[in-house]
């Protein structure tokens, strides 16, 4: 019997209520042992949200395994996530390198390849992401948020303001106004 359909447990928000009460504080503590806080805290949010959608799953005797389980593997999905990152600067630091140049040529701005390595390093995850899809692999806004599962404005506005995170992160690298200036209004697609 699962815990959505316990007799006890009332409706289903009355149900996710309950397991988000009891198992919240454990589910962000196995988070924080493997992450960062602000990783963990993903986790554990994206651990829940996976609980709402599975409610009729989870087992109603002992929900804490399932919940640990799911949170396993939200932090490996990171993890992996994270190592495709690297991969991603690594590639594109030894392309600059086989090109032998000292700099990247993004149409009308020139950046430094350290300078512009560290900027991206630096970006949020969802940044990262966002940047990949429309500059790495050209995909289309449509073709874009639909692999980000989300709608085309949504895109846009998620391009938008990853565009000016690497622009003020460039800005804080090279200290050059026209670069961040360069960025956000010349490479708009």
């Amino acid at each position: 019997m699962s815990v959505a359909r316990d007799e006890d447990s009332g409706d289903d928000a009355e149900a996710f209520t309950t397991i988000y009460r009891r198992y919240h504080t454990r589910v962000l503590g196995y988070a924080l042992v493997h992450s960062r806080r602000d990783v963990a805290e993903d986790i554990a949010h994206e651990t829940f949200l996976t609980a709402w959608r599975k409610l009729e799953e989870i087992p109603s005797d002992d929900p804490l395994p399932w919940l640990l389980g799911v949170a396993r593997n939200h932090r490996l999905k990171q993890l992996a996530a994270g190592h495709r990152r690297e991969a991603i600067a690594e590639r594109i630091e030894r392309l600059s390198d086989e090109r032998d140049t000292a700099a990247w040529d993004t149409g009308d701005l020139v950046v430094e390849r350290a300078a512009g390595l560290a900027a991206f390093a630096s970006l949020p995850e969802t940044d990262a992401e966002v940047l990949i899809l429309s500059a790495w692999y050209g995909l289309s806004a449509a073709r874009a948020a639909t692999v980000l599962r989300c709608t085309k404005a949504l895109y846009y506005v998620r391009l938008h303001r990853a565009r000016r995170r690497l622009a003020r992160a460039l800005q804080e690298r090279t200290h050059s106004p026209a670069a961040r200036l360069d960025l956000v209004e010349g490479n708009r697609s």
